[in-house]
């Protein structure tokens, strides 16, 4: 497939689920969307460019080399994943059971701030993700949009390589969710390049960020980029609003087994002002973890009832929704009084 969204827009869908509206709030940090999601895994074995002698490869080859690998396993189709999404942000937390279909990616909210949903939240879940199923066009749509935006990010990672200047500053070894575990990853620095132009706005966003690469230099991959921004960054040329500088991103991708990477870690930090008045403050922290394949032709409905299945066999979830819900039950006929169902919560997730 392209360049896989679905970790990206688990982690966004929060704020821009309606990025494609004219609403400015959504349309902010549109850059970071396809910055990060430009990283996102792939799932073919790299070409075979590692085992050279480093020292003989300048820094901003090994990274054209990283990028090249990226790009040519996003145009190929790979395997799909059914994942863990566990988000953390300074009022909320959440857990999402994510799968990757053939149509576009899906998401069941089962946990929000540690406690599962109550019936009346588990039933809006399930009629959001119902609304896609009895709409093709709508789900036409979603997976359109999600085409677009990879096409965008694959312009990002195509202009890593000259829009910043590299220097080496030491390595490490992987570790599970960083890189391939017992690979060397090579961790540059870097900085604008002032002799880049930009060729449009997208990549604008580019020459106002520093900070670190890790490049797996056994499979020629991107297993981190820590960057901040340096520079007030405007979008909409400056009309709709900005975001400040000291904004920061991490992004963290490893091989989860038979050259397969996926995202497994993501941290957002920014600020800003929308429409010169509106404050604007993003702050997430997402890991996703328990990758497991599933069939490539799933389609969005199996895609649904696999996540269905998973949350009423977990615990933790949609399971622990039911006891809850007897429990209350016993407790109603025990002091013979009505219980209210919890007002529901903020449910987020476009998938």
């Amino acid at each position: 497939m392209a360049i896989k969204y679905s970790c990206a827009h688990a982690t966004f869908e929060l704020w821009f689920s309606s990025k494609r509206t004219r609403d400015p709030m959504r349309a902010a940090p549109q850059f970071a969307i396809y910055l990060i999601a430009a990283l996102f895994a792939c799932t073919c074995a790299p070409s075979g460019l590692a085992g050279e002698n480093l020292p003989n490869i300048s820094p901003a080859e090994i990274v054209r080399r990283a990028v090249h690998n990226e790009i040519a396993t996003n145009q190929n189709a790979g395997m799909h994943f059914r994942f863990k999404d566990d988000r953390r942000m300074p009022q909320l937390s959440q857990t999402k059971l994510m799968v990757e279909t053939n149509d576009a990616t899906a998401g069941l909210l089962v946990l929000q701030n540690g406690r599962p949903l109550s019936p009346q939240q588990r039933h809006e879940e399930e009629a959001r993700l119902a609304a896609y199923i009895r709409s093709p066009q709508e789900l036409r749509k979603k997976k359109r949009q999600e085409k677009e935006d990879s096409e965008h990010t694959e312009r990002i990672l195509r202009a890593l390589p000259d829009a910043f200047l590299y220097e080496p500053d030491g390595t490490e070894l992987g570790r599970e969710g960083l890189g391939g575990p017992g690979d060397e990853l090579l961790r540059l620095k870097f900085r604008p390049n002032p002799n880049y132009n930009p060729p449009t706005h997208v990549e604008q966003v580019l020459t106002g960020m520093r900070g670190d690469l890790l490049i797996d230099t056994a499979q020629y991959r991107i297993a981190e980029i820590d960057g901040t921004l340096t520079k007030e960054v405007e979008f909409g040329w400056g009309i709709l609003g900005h975001l400040d500088p000291g904004g920061r991103f991490l992004v963290q991708q490893s091989d989860v087994g038979d050259h397969q990477w996926e995202v497994t870690h993501m941290e957002l930090s920014f600020t800003g002002k929308v429409l010169f008045v509106k404050k604007l403050a993003i702050h997430s922290n997402d890991t996703f973890s328990d990758f497991r394949s599933v069939p490539r032709n799933l389609t969005f409905a199996q895609g649904v009832d696999l996540l269905k299945k998973e949350a009423a066999e977990n615990p933790s979830g949609a399971a622990a929704v039911e006891a809850g819900r007897k429990t209350n039950s016993i407790a109603q006929n025990r002091n013979g009084i009505q219980v209210k169902d919890q007002a529901p919560g903020s449910i987020c997730c476009d998938r």
